[in-house]
């Protein structure tokens, strides 16, 4: 797992919460969040010199290593995962919050032409034009894009174009020229060199992915990761979450 160690000094909060000092926080988050997380960690370090250990893989990946004992402090992932992993006694039993949520769009390679999205049949007709197309197998967007072409009724023929990528975003196969196209939560495609978001899903198709945290049942800095969890919740980190196109959700 790739990790990023975000380094900064100290929490202000309106809560004015207080800590027994410096802390490694170890997180596990899904690569959606990682725009946010980047952006907040120094202002969440500011006060007390807590030090954010940042791991970003897949949900689905996340949640194996979690049940097969990964050491973390708190963890962003899907609402059903989080509770799943509470039923196991991997998660504490109480600590989720929801914290955001986005929607799923269109990436494709900067200045292509953009396709027409509004409506079920102008994203099927997209899908059908593309030569390529990029997913991702490790990851909830990807299981969805799949139901998606299941939906649409053009499995068999979309099928045989897509290009499966587990280890990296399929994103940066659309800005490699390894596919033309691919669908996938907005924050993911925001920001990415060499590609552009031609466009949300239409609302009959749209699948609104929410992120929710919880802390580890043997958390080794718990107050840290609550401090946390009430950071994510705090005006500044609204303004972070709406800054990578995603929707703050007040605890």
């Amino acid at each position: 797992m790739r990790s990023i160690r975000v380094m900064g000094a100290a929490l202000v909060l309106a809560m004015s919460a207080t800590t027994g000092g410096a802390a490694e926080v170890a997180v596990l988050s899904t690569p959606t969040m990682k725009g946010v997380f980047n952006d907040l960690a120094p202002a969440f370090a500011r006060a007390t010199g807590h030090t954010l250990i940042l791991t970003f893989e897949g949900v689905p990946v996340l949640k194996r290593q979690i049940e097969a004992g990964e050491r973390f402090d708190a963890a962003v992932l899907l609402p059903a995962a989080v509770d799943d992993l509470a039923r196991l006694g991997k998660i504490a039993a109480g600590s989720r919050s929801d914290i955001a949520r986005t929607a799923a769009g269109v990436a494709i390679r900067a200045g292509a032409l953009k396709p027409q999205l509004a409506s079920s049949d102008d994203l099927k007709r997209a899908l059908l034009a593309a030569r390529s197309i990029s997913y991702s197998s490790e990851s909830v967007s990807g299981s969805y894009f799949l139901h998606l072409l299941d939906r649409l009724g053009i499995a068999g023929d979309v099928k045989p174009k897509l290009l499966a990528v587990a280890a990296r975003s399929p994103v940066d196969a659309v800005a490699r020229g390894e596919a033309e196209l691919t669908v996938i939560t907005v924050p993911n495609i925001i920001g990415v060199e060499g590609v552009a978001l031609a466009g949300v899903l239409p609302d009959e198709l749209q699948n609104y992915t929410t992120f929710s945290v919880g802390i580890s049942a043997n958390a080794g800095e718990p107050k840290a990761a609550e401090q946390l969890i009430a950071f994510l919740h705090s005006p500044a980190a609204a303004a972070a979450i709406r800054g990578k196109v995603l929707e703050p959700i007040a605890p």
